[in-house]
């Protein structure tokens, strides 16, 4: 191995382990996020990740394949991303109003408020 291959393997390797990294970190984005635009967020990052990975292999074994499959999955995971935003923006905030004539239960001490 000359200098270049032996620097080539070097930061190939460091940026799976950094990819893996911000994967594992990810992962626990879309676990315990707080919102659901957070989660969203995270799976487009974790699409981004899975694009990073496709291009360090493209690279570090010199066939062009991944790229267009990454070119592929950056595609889908847009649309996945705009679907996932359209449906958060469309959904219900607040409970539908109660029937005519009923009445509201009073707050129990166990109740929480929602913030918004």
């Amino acid at each position: 191995m000359n200098g270049t291959e032996t620097f080539l393997t070097l930061a190939a390797n460091l940026s799976l382990a950094g990819l893996s990294i911000a994967l594992v970190l990810t992962v626990y984005r879309v676990i315990a996020g707080p919102s659901l635009a957070d989660r969203v967020l995270a799976l487009d990052m974790m699409t981004a990740i899975g694009i990073g990975f496709m291009a360090v292999f493209a690279i570090s074994t010199g066939f062009s394949l991944y790229v267009d499959i990454a070119v592929a999955l950056a595609l889908v995971g847009f649309l996945a991303t705009v679907a996932f935003s359209r449906f958060i923006i469309t959904r219900p905030l607040k409970k539908p109003p109660p029937a005519a004539g009923a009445r509201p239960r009073p707050p129990r001490p166990g109740d929480r408020r929602i913030r918004r």
